[in-house]
């Protein structure tokens, strides 16, 4: 697994290697300080998972968001922010985000969420996922349907979807076509309750569900 840290603090950048380390093995790391030296490490190799801290030096926020998302179509991006305004986590996830972990979390906390996201979930804090959908329906875990009945390709859809790929990219890495992919995924949303990738993110953080 390929991880790259993009935070302009390299003891914050030390932490984040010494805890990977410790939660999976075999993993290679890349660091970058700012955006530019980022995009340049993108351009080179692919990332399986990508930390970017949401205040960097230079451009940053939701600028830096979609550079990397353009550099590196197929990685999981994860935003670390000393912020934890639920609109703004809200917004990252309609971005493209996988994920957000406050960097005021507890070690036990990151831990916790790196171990999700490694394994292939999502991670938002727990005060986020508190609040409704859109719907003003808040599903709780009691209301919200197993993804048993789902296919092994309906899984895969909605995992590379909630990685925040384009349905584009998502058919190119499934060698199908984008029509196979929009109805792999509606029926990965029925079976979770939900109309789009922001709120498919949310239940299964509100879950802790590994697709």
């Amino acid at each position: 697994m390929k991880i790259l840290l993009i935070d302009d603090h390299e003891l914050f950048r030390a932490g984040l290697k010494l805890l990977l380390a410790n939660l999976a093995d075999g993993c290679e790391f890349a660091e970058a300080a700012d955006l530019n030296h980022a995009l340049a490490l993108a351009g080179r190799q692919h990332f399986d998972i990508v930390l970017l801290d949401f205040r960097l030096p230079g451009p940053s926020g939701f600028e830096a968001l979609a550079a990397m998302r353009a550099a590196d179509e197929a990685a999981s991006i994860v935003v670390l922010s000393g912020e934890d305004d639920p609109l703004l986590i809200r917004r990252v996830i309609d971005a493209g985000a996988s994920g957000f972990i406050p960097k005021a979390s507890s070690h036990a906390t990151m831990m916790a969420a790196l171990q999700l996201i490694i394994a292939g979930g999502s991670y938002l804090p727990p005060h986020v996922l508190s609040i409704a959908h859109d719907d003003g329906q808040a599903q709780s875990p009691d209301e919200a349907p197993p993804l048993m009945s789902l296919t092994d390709r309906q899984r895969e859809a909605l995992r590379l979807a909630m990685q925040g790929k384009s349905n584009k990219v998502i058919a190119r890495e499934m060698d199908v076509s984008e029509a196979t992919v929009k109805a792999h995924l509606s029926a990965a949303f029925r079976a979770l309750r939900v109309h789009n990738r922001t709120e498919a993110v949310y239940v299964t953080a509100r879950l802790r569900l590994t697709i």
